[in-house]
């Protein structure tokens, strides 16, 4: 009769183990751009930004990235009137797109693109451009939301300082809308902050 003591059973379990890499990370996503950053981080999937309707007053309020390959399930293509996903639009025009971004952003579509880093902890920071010492930066850029003045609730996301376009889907659609957030005196402090002042953003892992 042959038996296996707890021990040798210990040890092997231990032997797998450390045969097998521990897969770890974290992820995030990239606003307004296709790709991913070359810095240990590897591009999960590419799409679309997406969302409610900047006038509907039962939308949704988080952004999505929409994959560019999507899969059905059962469907019935009549609209039935309940929940809408829409395309993103950059509503970022005139001296911001130039000044920010030196190039025509306006009522162009927006790219977006899903992240997977090695380092497990993920932190976007509003109102900063560079990480705290001791993280890395993912991608810096300028803080975005929808319209005050629109019906549908927005999130704020970190826009990309270089982002870039959905090739040949420039029109005034509407649908998702991205502005560059302004930084607003009184209950927040100014100084430091600064009355109408664009807000920058960067993402960092740890």
């Amino acid at each position: 009769m042959f038996f296996i003591s707890c021990t040798d059973i210990v040890r092997q379990l231990k032997t797998r183990l450390e045969a097998t890499p521990l897969i770890t990370g974290s992820t995030y996503i990239r606003w307004g751009r296709a790709s991913c950053p070359q810095n240990g981080t590897e591009t999960v999937f590419s799409g679309y930004a997406a969302g409610s309707h900047y006038t509907h007053t039962g939308a949704a309020a988080n952004t999505l990235c929409l994959p560019s390959d999507p899969l059905w399930g059962e469907y019935n293509d009549a609209t039935n009137g309940h929940a809408y996903i829409y395309g993103a639009e950059y509503e970022i025009s005139g001296s911001y797109s130039d000044q920010f971004f030196k190039k025509n952003m306006y009522e162009n579509d927006v790219p977006c693109a899903v992240c997977r880093s090695v380092r497990t902890s993920i932190l976007m920071i509003p109102g900063r451009n560079a990480c705290y010492d001791g993280w890395t930066v993912e991608y810096a850029g300028y803080l975005s939301a929808g319209h005050h003045g629109h019906n549908s609730a927005t999130e704020y996301v970190c826009l990309d300082a270089d982002p870039e376009v959905v090739a040949g889907r420039q029109a005034d659609n509407n649908g998702r809308l991205f502005y560059i957030v302004e930084s607003m005196c009184g209950a927040l402090s100014c100084p430091p902050y600064i009355e109408g002042r664009a807000l920058t953003c960067v993402v960092c892992t740890f």
